[in-house]
């Protein structure tokens, strides 16, 4: 058993249990042949506590290939008088589409399937993490714990290196793609920024002295 893992898997529960079951890629592993999963989720605010998740979307990338075939996208069913409120504004998701979504077990299983054996991609993964521990903790009796890498964190670090200190939006996705002549996406769909962050990491990795999944991770 992985000792990152080994805890958290001790006490997880149905999907959760069987993701631990499967290791996930070697500090060493080449990038080449690196199995990641970007990952974006949409929520009615930025505390996993406060806030609740409305939608996750993934895109698996395989060492320099971003595979769309399994990519996948759910709406979470909200509770009984839920309200998306302000927040709709952002992810642009109505009360009538939170409530014919499917339920949390059922997403973050999904989610849970795609995830097995890869590493999480995402920008600003703090975010993805936070929401995704906690559903998991609440409906699989333990915490996610996986490797991500960040296309943020990757960013600040090369932008450090150059002596070229990011300010003010500078980080945002949309912004660090148009650094890397990327094409322009809507933002706050799930699915959508996935994509983006996914072709955001391939872009670094074309462009930045990285070679092993240790050298992403920071």
């Amino acid at each position: 058993m992985w000792p990152f893992r080994a805890d958290p898997a001790h006490r997880a529960t149905g999907p959760l249990k069987e993701f631990y079951a499967t290791p996930p890629p070697a500090d060493a592993t080449p990038l080449a042949e690196l199995p990641l999963l970007a990952v974006d989720v949409e929520t009615t605010g930025m505390d996993p506590k406060k806030h609740q998740l409305v939608s996750i979307g993934w895109v698996p990338v395989n060492g320099a290939s971003i595979d769309l075939a399994g990519a996948g996208y759910v709406i979470l069913r909200g509770t009984e008088g839920f309200s998306v409120g302000p927040s709709a504004t952002i992810h642009q998701l109505t009360d009538d589409e939170i409530a014919a979504g499917i339920d949390h077990a059922d997403a973050v299983e999904q989610l849970l399937r795609a995830l097995a054996g890869r590493v999480m991609l995402g920008h600003f993964v703090a975010m993805e993490e936070g929401f995704l521990s906690l559903a998991c903790q609440e409906i699989f009796n333990a915490p996610l714990k996986v490797p991500t890498v960040d296309t943020f964190a990757i960013e600040r670090r090369h932008m450090e290196r150059m002596g070229t200190y990011p300010r003010g939006e500078d980080l945002r996705l949309a912004r660090v793609r148009q650094r890397y002549g990327l094409p322009d996406y809507h933002n706050h769909n799930a699915l959508t920024d996935a994509l983006a962050c996914a072709e955001q990491y391939l872009a670094h990795r074309a462009t930045l002295p990285m070679s092993t999944l240790k050298d992403v991770m920071g």
